[in-house]
């Protein structure tokens, strides 16, 4: 009698894999977290102190002599508690992503999560900005008597206008620039320009760009974060960098623009410096590096012509290069940015003059009455506001592992490899660049707004939050978020 073979069991099909759990999810908090995690709040407790200082000094100052120039310090807003259109979404959103976000954030495929970031907070930020109203919140923000919108017209004939530019920088000038012109280099009001000549002019085509454009910082950062760090810290930071209280001046200002172009300059060249491809460019398509590479140094010329403070950002730049021990993909770099600034010279404008008539015309107005002391701890406090207090308790952690980090980067030594020391070294190339900035004077007030660039790659530091209180940190990011827009009216 022969036995029947038993059968065998029908394989599963494949799944993916989970990404593997970090040591703080798999076990209890220990003395040790638990102590981190006071820490976090003492920091926290910090930060919020710092505010309420800068808001008291800051009302006692204003009410004395004027001389802050802003109507609620230290943010350039106005007491408003209102309601509106956006609120019930904005509300739904943020509860939305504080209680699917982090596991989201952990399962999803990663493309799939770049893109879901994006357009969460795409969503976040226009919900945000029509608490103001459309009109308010949208329309209306880029078409006040100090905004690029009032002189299109002057720019029917751009080559005229751009050999002229700077003619019209001072205050004394005939037909002087609206501040916000006058403070940018042109391709900032060439950017509105260029929207009005394919049919998308007006304050509400302007303002959904400046959204749609600005809410893409959140994918360049992601792919910059997985390229330097890890993709485990990249999804863990996600959530943060979608629900930030920044949110609340992306949309709108044309800073939030200019802080994803900014972005996308620093991811394309992260992923040019850890390809492993040699950049070559041989006859016929140029290898991904390469590509890459001529693409950040383009975006980062434009950046420059954007903002003349925004070139700070080549510090996070040489940040860059300094993790991943590689200067190939500087020529190409260079070569960008070199192009978009032959592009702007031979068209007429110089950058070092404008950057020249700039500071004095910025003499000229309010900051030649705003007290610097004042403002050099008043800027670091509405930093405090825009990157939230899950930022700081990360930045705090951050913090202690820099020193470690940045040792290990001398000559002999290559550069950190664990990701927490990388991310170290980047938040602290961004933190340098803020430092700078505050400590220049050309920063006096409105930072808020002005200093978005650098506010996006902060949340990253939120990565280092244990993951059991990723959803009570989101919730004071939101909190916060929601506070500022429902309370105040903030300008520009």
């Amino acid at each position: 009698m022969t036995s029947r073979p038993t059968p065998r069991p029908a394989p599963r099909p494949a799944s993916r894999p989970s990404p593997r759990p970090a040591p703080e999810e798999r076990a209890g908090e220990g003395p040790a977290e638990r102590a981190a995690h006071r820490r976090d709040l003492v920091a926290a407790a910090g930060a919020a102190l710092l505010v309420t200082v800068a808001a008291l000094v800051g009302t006692a100052i204003e009410r004395a002599n004027g001389s802050l120039h802003v109507n609620w310090p230290p943010l350039y807003a106005s007491w408003s508690p209102h309601l509106g259109p956006g609120t019930p979404a904005a509300l739904a959103l943020a509860v939305v992503v504080i209680v699917h976000g982090p596991s989201l954030a952990a399962r999803l495929p990663w493309r799939r999560l770049v893109l879901s970031g994006w357009a969460v907070a795409l969503a976040w930020t226009g919900a945000l900005a029509l608490i103001d109203g459309w009109r308010t919140g949208i329309a209306g923000r880029l078409t006040t008597a100090y905004e690029y919108l009032t002189v299109i017209r002057r720019f029917d004939d751009p080559g005229p206008a751009l050999r002229d530019f700077t003619h019209h920088i001072l205050n004394n000038a005939p037909d002087h620039w609206p501040a916000h012109v006058a403070g940018h280099p042109p391709a900032a009001v060439l950017t509105f320009v260029g929207l009005d000549r394919i049919g998308l002019g007006g304050g509400g085509w302007a303002g959904i760009w400046c959204i749609t454009v600005g809410t893409s910082a959140v994918a360049a950062v992601l792919i910059a974060l997985r390229a330097l760090t890890d993709e485990r810290t990249a999804r863990r930071a996600a959530p943060f960098l979608v629900l930030t209280p920044a949110a609340v001046w992306v949309g709108t200002s044309a800073d939030g623009y200019f802080a994803a172009v900014a972005a996308w300059s620093l991811a394309l060249l992260a992923l040019a410096a850890t390809h492993r491809t040699r950049p070559r460019l041989p006859l016929g398509r140029a290898p991904i590096p390469a590509a890459a590479a001529l693409a950040s140094g383009l975006l980062l010329g434009l950046t420059c012509y954007l903002s003349y403070g925004l070139t700070l950002i080549t510090l996070i730049a040489a940040a860059v290069l300094l993790l991943t021990r590689t200067a190939r993909p500087l020529p190409f770099l260079a070569a960008g940015a070199l192009a978009v600034a032959a592009v702007f010279t031979l068209a007429g404008f110089s950058w070092w003059e404008g950057y020249r008539l700039l500071v004095e015309r910025y003499y000229q107005g309010a900051a030649a009455v705003r007290p610097y002391a004042y403002w050099v701890g008043g800027n670091l406090a509405c930093t405090v506001l825009i990157i939230g207090p899950a930022t700081v308790a990360g930045l705090r952690r951050t913090l202690t592992a820099a020193p470690t980090a940045l040792r290990g980067l001398g000559p002999s030594a290559g550069p950190p490899r664990a990701p927490t020391g990388r991310l170290a070294v980047l938040v602290a190339a961004v933190l340098l660049a803020v430092l700078i900035a505050d400590l220049s004077g050309m920063s006096k007030a409105e930072t808020e707004r002005i200093w978005l660039p650098f506010a996006v790659w902060l949340p990253a530091a939120c990565a280092l939050l244990p993951t059991a209180r990723h959803r009570p940190w989101l919730t004071a990011q939101a909190a916060l978020a929601l506070l500022i827009n429902h309370l105040l009216y903030t300008g520009w």
